[in-house]
């Protein structure tokens, strides 16, 4: 109940923070904002809300040394939401506009009301449409030196659930009916299935032990296992339920005369060193996967031998616009790899999107997705 209330503050002071946004709009696109010295007096007062923003994320922790992505969220939306508002109070010192031609201020009126909706319009669809719009994404995963019995082997990835006040049981349960639909040699599970302590995590494994492939479960655990200390209980009780997790270890599978390799781990931390130790959980001969719920330490998986690494934990930033091929979202702050396949070398990395929301619940051009994945011998 606590992180449901938790969210319901934040949507709020979001909803209140869009509303405001047209009227704060007119305001700085009237003639009288011009003004130098109301100029100047607005950049003022707008540096102090963003030092406030920058208060709040420290005492968050997005800035801090712990960077829980939890509170980070929080911290962001939070600040921006505050910024919003405090503009929105301050602009009404802006005196009363001087009269132009009406044709010229209606037009600034317009352009100024359009550009002010359009977050509103975006996270509206985000909140009620775009993060129930679940895809099955299919993917092909170059491999090289890939053998004939592991050609086409195909993978069903789920991740970052965070079951909780925005993603239900009776979801997960229609995901996991999908996934089962691809009919997967082998079924992963990448970390974050609640987000705090209290979420509902036996509902969430309770459903995760319904998916069906040829060779079973694997997982790893993602940050948010680790911040709500449920780590060893999720893999207790995983385990117990078919779904095994894999702490800095490895599980060696046979499919007709090769071998894979499926090596996990914790959520890994640039803190304290990425895959430290990793390199022994590599086996010669097998095509060795790893399954790490943070996506940034590819290069390092790719030098110690991994020639696919499996991850989530970006959400494709939840709002993600896609330029010339390359994601812009909020998620590139901290990673390059953020949605999508990626190549170094011959190594390979495909970031999921994931299927629940953190902070805001707003999805916009990272829809949420169910991942197939096929091994193809390059």
């Amino acid at each position: 109940m606590l992180l449901g209330a938790r969210f319901l503050f934040d949507t709020l002071i979001a909803l209140l923070a869009m509303a405001l946004l047209p009227g704060l709009f007119d305001r700085l696109f009237s003639p009288a904002a011009r003004n130098l010295g109301t100029t100047r007096g607005l950049l003022l007062a707008l540096y102090l809300v963003l030092a406030g923003g920058a208060a709040l994320a420290l005492r968050l922790g997005v800035l801090g040394p712990s960077h829980e992505p939890l509170t980070g969220w929080r911290a962001m939306g939070l600040g921006l939401s505050f910024t919003v508002l405090g503009c929105s109070l301050l602009s009404n010192f802006i005196p009363p506009e001087r009269p132009i031609a009406t044709g010229r201020r209606d037009f600034l009126r317009s352009a100024a009301r359009l550009l002010a909706v359009s977050p509103a319009a975006v996270a509206g669809y985000g909140t009620f449409i775009g993060r129930h719009d679940f895809r099955l994404t299919e993917i092909d995963l170059p491999v090289t030196g890939l053998s004939r019995d592991l050609e086409g082997l195909r993978i069903v990835q789920l991740s970052d659930i965070h079951l909780g006040p925005f993603m239900s049981a009776r979801e997960l349960v229609r995901l996991v009916d999908m996934a089962n639909g691809t009919r997967p040699h082998l079924a992963v599970v990448t970390g974050d299935l609640i987000s705090d302590l209290g979420d509902p995590l036996d509902d969430a494994l309770a459903a995760l032990k319904n998916l069906k492939a040829d060779a079973g479960i694997l997982g790893c655990h993602g940050n948010h296992e680790i911040h709500a200390r449920a780590e060893d209980y999720a893999t207790r009780e995983g385990a117990r339920l078919g779904l095994r997790f894999l702490r800095h270890q490895s599980q060696l599978l046979q499919f007709g005369q090769a071998w894979l390799n499926v090596a996990g781990v914790d959520h890994q931390s640039e803190r304290t060193g990425y895959l430290r130790g990793a390199e022994k959980l590599v086996k010669p001969g097998a095509i060795n996967l790893l399954l790490s719920h943070n996506p940034d330490v590819f290069p390092i998986a790719a030098q110690k031998g991994f020639a696919v690494t499996l991850a989530g934990h970006t959400h494709g930033g939840q709002v993600n616009l896609e330029i010339l091929r390359a994601n812009l979202n909020i998620a590139t702050l901290y990673t390059p790899y953020t949605l999508g396949l990626y190549r170094e070398g011959s190594a390979s990395i495909y970031v999921t999107s994931g299927i629940g929301t953190i902070g805001v619940p707003v999805r916009f051009g990272a829809p949420p997705e169910v991942a197939l994945l096929r091994l193809r011998a390059t």
